[in-house]
């Protein structure tokens, strides 16, 4: 018979061959397992850990069952005010959350891994922690104040409300942006504060057409008007516009055309 009986050294997930040898080997030849780095021995011990190589190239016994298991990382707690989801084992990974109001600092996944030494296995970094979410004041605006201003602090989910002072000269102040912003995330504002100034559109005269709602004096900010053509014309463009934040209708004024 042929002496390089078995030209494979049987592969298992867990354990791996004692000295590496290389095939082929002849027969006889018996293989020692021993676990993997990251595996530790199933106790008590009652799986074979050896094999020999038979004359007709098989192994004896064939197939070995696995005879260690993945090693633990150490044992880690929930965070407080956090979830903890995921495994201990060697490979696999442990996923951190925080619940609301709160915002992880640290590392969300950790791995649980070999450690420096190639033998044990250790978490690849520490766990993070859940602190509450909090917000400095927002900015200051020209012209303008917001509510609860003497807090230095603000917690989650509270709101702060812009309005604008009073006017000093002839034309009043709008208020141009989001007049109400929440502290949505650690130091974070749902939105840029707003700005408090002069918003003024010209007078919206249309030749052979007529102003139907919005009369005023002056233009200011978010102001509407609708206008509608003198009999024999037509209108072109927007029946409806807008005085918007750069001081223009939008649309632009329409024409009323004839015919």
């Amino acid at each position: 018979s042929c002496p390089d009986a078995c030209d494979e050294i049987p592969r298992y997930e867990s354990m791996k061959a004692k000295g590496n040898p290389v095939p082929p080997v002849s027969p006889g030849f018996a293989v020692e397992y021993e676990c993997r780095p990251g595996y530790r021995l199933i106790v008590p011990l009652v799986r074979p850990t050896t094999t020999v190589c038979q004359p007709d190239g098989t192994w004896a016994p064939p197939r070995l069952q696995e005879a260690c298991t993945r090693k633990s990382c150490p044992q880690r707690a929930e965070p407080l005010n956090g979830r903890l989801e995921g495994n201990f084992q060697f490979g696999s990974q442990a996923n951190y959350s925080c619940n609301e109001g709160y915002y992880l600092v640290g590392t969300p996944v950790l791995r649980c891994e070999l450690a420096g030494d190639g033998k044990n296995v250790d978490w690849s970094a520490d766990p993070p922690q859940c602190e509450k979410i909090l917000c400095q004041p927002p900015k200051q605006i020209e012209n303008g104040i917001f509510s609860n201003s003497h807090k230095d602090t603000f917690e989650y989910n509270e709101m702060v409300t812009y309005r604008c002072n009073p006017s000093t000269g002839p034309d009043e102040y709008s208020l141009v942006g989001e007049s109400r912003l929440i502290c949505s995330g650690p130091n974070k504002w749902s939105s840029d504060p707003p700005e408090c100034k002069v918003v003024k559109c010209p007078y919206p005269s249309l030749p052979n057409g007529t102003i139907v709602s919005g009369f005023g004096k002056k233009y200011y900010y978010k102001a509407g008007v609708e206008f509608e053509c003198n009999q024999g014309y037509s209108l072109e463009g927007s029946r409806k516009i807008v005085c918007e934040a750069n001081n223009a209708w939008v649309p632009e004024i329409p024409r009323c055309v004839k015919g």
